[in-house]
């Protein structure tokens, strides 16, 4: 009992002990503006730099720290729409307490609750990406995603929707760091102009990324609204052509006490049109053809974020996007002193059915108590069905005035199922040291039926099922340091990737299973606070898609089917950059370079169809080509000349040597030939964004692009080039901004080309690229910002996942 007695008396004593050589520092977060406590605020102390503690106010804007050594510190308080406060804090023997009280001061870009999005945009350079914040200037250019996407250096968008980055179309896009179960071009024109934050482009992306796309991400960040209270924003447009097309969107959101609801529905219809030729000039025969798509688009987005604690958040949400689309495609083919004897096709083509995606997303985020360590979990599961009722009459008349019809119907029916887990951590090891490391687990289901009645195509390919089934399954690690001049990170993903491609339940199958290491790696040199010089490199590889691999009919005309190639290889590209920033007082210059290794190229290939003893039809399909390699440069320069005046010119070189087959017709044998082929593709792209401010409330732009002509293995792309000029008025304390824009001034935007192969032809096609639009945005309420957790999420870019916007 003495011996009991005896312990518990030294441990009261080392107890009591130890808490008269510590300290308490606590004390109260109020704002500046009309002293209502901040809740959710981060306060940090720091010895020397170095984080000792952490913790975030409580819901009356206080904070404690106890248990501190006697000694000086450095005391941070941090909360996103204000201004950061640093200060010092001594305890010692004779003050073992410290009461520290601050007054925030909003930043100058928080009004009233509403996000202000400054009048132009501009360009920075990070470690891995190049971030484009958007401005007015170019949420003016249309009212999609899809339009503004042409005034992004190095990034393209042809008449079809289709992106490009650094003229190559194998990019990767993202929605808020996520990929989608959607198209790129379909997701693109449903994405508000207005409702995009800021664009990263991530031309050489590090192991933590999915390795898919040889050209890179494009990583769309859009606004969000974590403010308390009831906070909206309506933006709606009208785009004038040939006929109106409209589009608008309703943002919402609710905060209050832990939980934060949200949601948005938007809409887009319309009808757009698209006409052109073919010529083939040795035989004088002429295609003419008559496009029209009517799409009528719904996206509706309804979600929350609940905070647990200080540390833990979890969010849900689900996106549901439904499409109808009909398609008008009418293709006049005229022949002339043709020995068939035949004087003429005319065939009509209607596409129509509709489509939807399910999304549905569970997020976990812990924050521990050091700042920066962070652990997430997330699992996405999206379910897409589209289907196409294609009907096809062609009348054919020949020289004798006699004319006979075949009438068919083609029916498909695509499904995708995507799921995906994610586990993504982040540990600060150090102030100059970052480990990062992560986990997926991605599978694919698609299926595709396909029934026609065409009476030219044999009773037993009238039906047929393909499905195409992935599984990836990866893990990747970064490691990082950062010291006073240079900073390096260096990474690496392993990745298992299985394949099972199925036609008509076992009559062809195709599998593939292989593991491949992704590593990548960062070399970046501080010179001074203006100037940065960047090393990079990574290894990327670009699968075949379901598209690309199924051999169904993907469209067809009288001369021309489109099949995909279930054989084709992957692609993989080991990709160098050199990147320098200089930043100047009024802007910033950008620049950079980079070379390609690529293996398996995959490319559109067109070759004569064997069923045609006329050799007029050719299969368009894929194909894998040799090995290539690439080249490019980019430079983009952002410069405030007067307090009215600003300009953002921008270029980009491409090159990349090609080398493939393609098939040349001899008019003696009636054959087309395969030859090999070698060329060099170089492209040049040149942008100029010019903007003007009348007045406070008034501005104007002018839009200037050029893009150089192109010659690849099939055939020569002209050039092409136009000019766009616009305006925006803002009123009602900033809310309200109207924006107007007339795209491509003088009509000058038009695709054309020339080839050889198989035969002599040229073509041209024209679209609806003169345009005008009318646009209105609109933001209410009038709630602060409350939610420090769920801003903390959203700029954790993810590695993987899905899910929508």
């Amino acid at each position: 009992m003495k011996l009991k007695f005896f312990l518990f008396a030294l441990l009261s004593v080392i107890a009591t002990a130890q808490a008269q050589n510590s300290g308490t520092v606590s004390g109260k977060i109020i704002e500046k503006s009309n002293k209502a406590p901040i809740s959710y605020a981060t306060v940090s102390i720091k010895d020397n730099g170095k984080v000792i503690s952490g913790v975030n106010t409580d819901d009356n804007g206080n904070f404690t720290f106890k248990n501190l050594a006697l000694k000086s510190y450095t005391i941070e308080i941090q909360y996103i729409g204000f201004r950061k406060y640093i200060g010092s804090v001594i305890l010692s023997d004779n003050k073992k307490s410290a009461t520290v009280n601050v007054s925030l001061e909003e930043e100058a870009t928080q009004l009233k609750g509403v996000n202000i999005v400054a009048e132009r945009s501009t360009i920075e350079q990070k470690i891995d990406r190049k971030v484009i914040n958007v401005g007015k200037d170019l949420t003016t250019a249309g009212a999609s995603a899809s339009d503004i996407m042409n005034n992004i250096p190095s990034v393209n968008v042809d008449q079809d929707g289709k992106l490009s980055l650094r003229g190559n179309d194998n990019v990767r896009v993202l929605i808020d760091g996520r990929p989608t179960n959607l198209d790129p071009a379909q997701l693109l024109k449903q994405i508000p102009s207005t409702s995009i934050k800021k664009i990263e482009l991530i031309t050489n992306p590090s192991a933590k990324y999915n390795p898919e796309g040889m050209s890179g991400i494009i990583n769309i960040v859009l606004h969000k609204n974590a403010n308390t209270g009831f906070n909206g924003t309506y933006s709606g447009g009208i785009t004038f052509g040939q006929t109106a097309k409209y589009n608008q969107s309703l943002d919402l959101n609710y905060k209050t006490g832990k939980v934060n609801f949200f949601g948005n529905a938007g809409n887009n219809f319309g009808t757009h049109f698209n006409d052109g030729f073919i010529s083939k000039r040795d035989k004088t025969i002429t295609q003419d053809l008559d496009i029209s798509n009517e799409d009528d688009s719904y996206l509706y987005k309804v979600g929350m974020d609940y905070l647990i604690n200080d540390h833990n958040t979890l969010s849900f949400y689900t996106t549901q996007n439904k499409a109808t689309g009909l398609g008008l495609f009418d293709t006049d083919i005229d022949y002339v002193n043709s020995p068939e004897g035949i004087d003429n096709i005319y065939q009509k083509a209607k596409y129509q059915g509709p489509n939807k995606t399910g999304t549905y997303n569970l997020a976990y985020k812990h924050i521990f108590k050091k700042e920066g360590h962070t652990l997430d979990f997330e699992g996405n599961y999206s379910n897409t069905e589209e289907t196409q009722n294609a009907n096809f009459d062609t009348e054919t008349t020949k020289t004798d005035n006699t004319s006979s019809n075949i009438v068919y119907n083609d029916f498909i029916n695509d499904k995708r199922k995507l799921s995906t887990f994610n586990v993504d951590y982040v540990n600060p090891l150090n102030e100059k040291t970052t480990l990062e490391a992560g986990a997926e687990a991605r599978n694919t289901r698609s299926e595709n039926n396909y029934t026609t009645n065409n009476p030219l195509v044999a009773a037993a390919d009238r039906i047929s099922n393909y499905t195409y089934d992935t599984d990836i399954y990866s893990a990747y690690a970064t490691f990082g340091q950062k010291f006073k001049y240079i900073s390096y990170q260096l990474g690496l993903r392993v990745e298992s990737y299985k394949v099972a491609a199925n036609l008509n339940h076992g009559f062809e199958k195709f599998d593939d299973d292989y593991l491949t290491l992704y590593p990548s790696a960062y070399l970046t040199f501080n010179m001074d606070e203006k100037n940065t010089l960047q090393f990079s490199y990574s290894r990327r590889v670009d699968r075949p898609s379901l598209e690309q691999t199924k051999p169904i009919r993907e469209f067809s005309t009288p001369l021309v089917t489109s099949f995909g190639n279930p054989e084709l290889r992957p692609q993989f590209t080991n990709s160098v950059e050199v990147n320098y920033t200089r930043t100047l007082e009024k802007g910033s210059f950008t620049t950079g370079v980079f070379v390609r290794s690529i293996n398996d190229q995959i490319s559109r290939i067109i070759y004569p169809d064997e069923s045609d003893p006329n050799g007029n039809k050719q299969i368009l399909t894929f194909t894998n080509y040799d090995h290539n390699t690439a080249y490019g440069f980019e430079v983009s320069f952002n410069y405030k000349i007067t307090k009215w005046w600003d300009i953002q010119p921008a270029i980009d070189f491409s090159s990349i040597n090609q080398q493939g087959v393609v098939f040349l017709y001899d008019e003696t044998t009636n054959i087309s030939n395969p030859i090999e082929r070698k060329v060099t593709v170089a492209a040049f792209n040149g942008r100029m964004n010019s903007n003007f401010k009348a007045t406070k409330r008034l501005s104007f732009l002018l839009f200037g692009f050029y893009r150089s002509s192109v010659e690849d293995i099939q055939q020569e792309r002209k050039s092409m080039y136009k000019m766009d000029i616009g305006s925006r008025y803002t009123l009602l304390d900033n809310k309200m901004n109207i924006s107007l824009r007339f795209n491509d001034v003088f009509n000058t935007m038009k695709y054309a080309f020339d080839t050889q192969y198989p035969y002599p032809q040229s073509g041209q096609f024209t679209w609806e690229s003169q345009t005008v639009y009318l646009g209105l945005t609109y933001n209410f309420g009038g709630g602060k910002i409350k939610n420090l957790q769920r801003k903390q999420r959203e700029d954790n870019t993810n590695k993987g996942g899905g899910g929508m916007f």
